[in-house]
């Protein structure tokens, strides 16, 4: 790379600014906060220490499976991989959705299913813990037929 190209990349890096660092930086801050070593994520996540190291340093770009993993280790929402700031970030495009009370009172088949869904809500509230994972367990065999 020559000087001149190099000189521009250093002056993109320091106009971009910390809130656009990279997954990878992220992921390094966020480890370090935590007090976290690449070992612990390596104990958490399964992930071998070698690749933490490739992903903060920006050798390779983890999948979302693994962004997850990342995420649950570090105990923080996923999006705080991609955001720096301390509240969520503003969702202003996303419509607000309608509550499952408030879809029962409609008409239709979504308002049969969310009818279904508050009953078996409503009984399930009533099961015991050891109940409940008798029929969890049920549902995954019925739903891996």
């Amino acid at each position: 790379m020559d000087t001149v190209s190099m000189a521009a990349q250093k002056s993109q890096m320091r106009a971009v600014g910390a809130h656009d660092m990279s997954i990878g930086a992220r992921i390094r801050t966020l480890r370090e906060q935590k007090g976290f070593s690449q070992g612990d994520i390596e104990r958490l996540t399964g992930l071998l220490r070698c690749y933490t190291s490739r992903v903060e340093n920006g050798h390779t770009i983890p999948s979302l499976e693994t962004l997850e993993r990342f995420a649950a280790a570090l105990d923080v929402p996923l999006y705080r991989l991609f955001y720096v700031g301390e509240d969520p970030p503003p969702t202003s495009r996303i419509s607000a959705r309608k509550t499952l009370e408030e879809l029962a009172q409609s008409e239709g088949k979504e308002a049969e299913e969310a009818r279904f869904l508050l009953k078996l809500k409503t009984l399930l509230d009533q099961v015991t813990e050891s109940d409940r994972q008798v029929v969890l367990a049920l549902a995954k065999k019925l739903a891996s037929r």
